[in-house]
């Protein structure tokens, strides 16, 4: 094996960068094998950071590590943009979520009694309110949510600035991809890569998004039961005559179906996003940018005369309860950071933190501890006497 890193992190994506830089920051040896690192999921998504209002039911355990993350977020943001040298596009904005009919208005009230029975702030508004905040707005809007602590980040901008964050903290990036877990002993001892070379690390960590589920090589008993979501979204460009188009993320769901907009301070204007299920398909199909057009022009009239400038499908790591798996596995060596659904922006200031502390410190910190793998790891069966 080549010379060994005290950590190989498996996949550069948001979440495999940020355990890395949290990793290097805490002075271990730090190796990530990517062959394409900075892109994965975060090339696709939206940004959203919407912990109060993407709360849904049974998910109260996970809205805590939300709420974690995104409290730690605007220091997160002050520090990679220090250690990179580059703005990640963090927009302190807040969120509208609108209904459009009487049955979306009966669903935005119950969200907001658990927002409410769940300690969060949240403002119940009539529908001309939610015009006045946002002349844009269709004039049948029923009435909406105001959400102040729900904000958002341009993921590709965080992407670039954790690439060079951990190239500057002495990261080595391997561009290729691991093709197989190196177990020896009962212990993850590091990777063969796809160029040929076996790489060896003290510990490794499987952060490869929604391939973790297929690292040939993982025993099946700590194999990530992760699976591909797929979501197409739309890039528009919002010209400086119509500017400011919307001055927040707008949200709705229509006919079932949930569309959301949010608009960048550069003048784009992302509008997403499907979720489909249909293993490892990543097509851009005309009823996906159709049904997100007509969904987004219910919601806001004037989308129609924006430019189309972008359209992009992506596959988001979605978990059997759709919280991430974070932390040791039940194979020594062996540490996961992968599932995190919708959420992996969202997540990525806790996700970086928590894994940094497992690999030092041997032990998940107490807010990451119900997010352990093992909560999927075979209840071992007791035998007859």
């Amino acid at each position: 094996m080549s010379r060994s890193p005290d950590v190989l992190v498996i996949g550069g994506g948001i979440i495999g960068l940020v355990t890395a830089w949290r990793a290097a920051q805490r002075g271990l040896r730090v190796t990530v094998a990517d062959p394409q690192p900075g892109r994965g999921a975060a090339q696709v998504a939206a940004g959203m950071l919407a912990a109060v209002t993407e709360l849904h039911y049974g998910e109260q355990t996970l809205l805590a590590l939300n709420l974690e993350s995104a409290r730690r977020y605007p220091a997160f943001v002050a520090e990679i943009e220090d250690a990179a040298g580059e703005r990640v596009g963090y927009r302190a904005c807040g969120t509208l979520a609108v209904a459009l009919d009487s049955d979306d208005r009966a669903h935005l009230r119950e969200l907001h009694a658990l927002q409410r029975r769940s300690g969060l702030d949240s403002q119940w508004l009539t529908g001309r309110e939610c015009r006045r905040l946002e002349p844009m707005l269709a004039p049948g809007v029923r009435g909406g949510l105001r959400v102040d602590g729900d904000h958002q980040v341009d993921p590709r901008r965080l992407a670039a600035a954790l690439l060079k964050a951990c190239e500057r903290a002495g990261v080595e990036l391997r561009r290729t991809w691991a093709e197989r877990l190196v177990v020896v002993g009962d212990r993850a001892v590091g990777a063969t890569l796809a160029d040929g070379s076996e790489l060896g690390a003290d510990q490794v960590v499987l952060a490869g998004g929604s391939l973790s589920g297929r690292l040939a090589g993982v025993p099946d008993d700590v194999l990530p039961p992760v699976r591909p979501v797929k979501g197409q979204v739309l890039r528009l460009t919002v010209p400086r005559a119509y500017a400011p188009f919307l001055s927040r993320t707008v949200r709705a769901v229509v006919r079932g179906s949930h569309v959301y907009l949010v608009p960048r301070e550069d003048g784009e204007l992302v509008v997403g996003a499907t979720s489909e299920e249909l293993g490892w398909d990543t097509t851009v199909t005309a009823g996906g940018v159709y049904e997100l057009l007509r969904d987004a022009h219910e919601l806001v009239p004037g989308i129609t005369e924006l430019p189309l400038t972008e359209t992009l499908a992506g596959l988001r790591p979605g978990s059997p309860d759709n919280a991430p798996l974070l932390g040791p596995t039940a194979l020594p060596g062996l540490l996961l950071a992968t599932g995190h659904h919708r959420n992996g922006v969202l997540l990525t200031p806790v996700t970086g933190d928590a894994l940094s502390a497992a690999l030092t410190d041997g032990e998940l910190p107490h807010e990451a501890r119900p997010f352990t793998p093992r909560r999927f790891s075979p209840v071992p069966q007791e035998q007859p006497a």
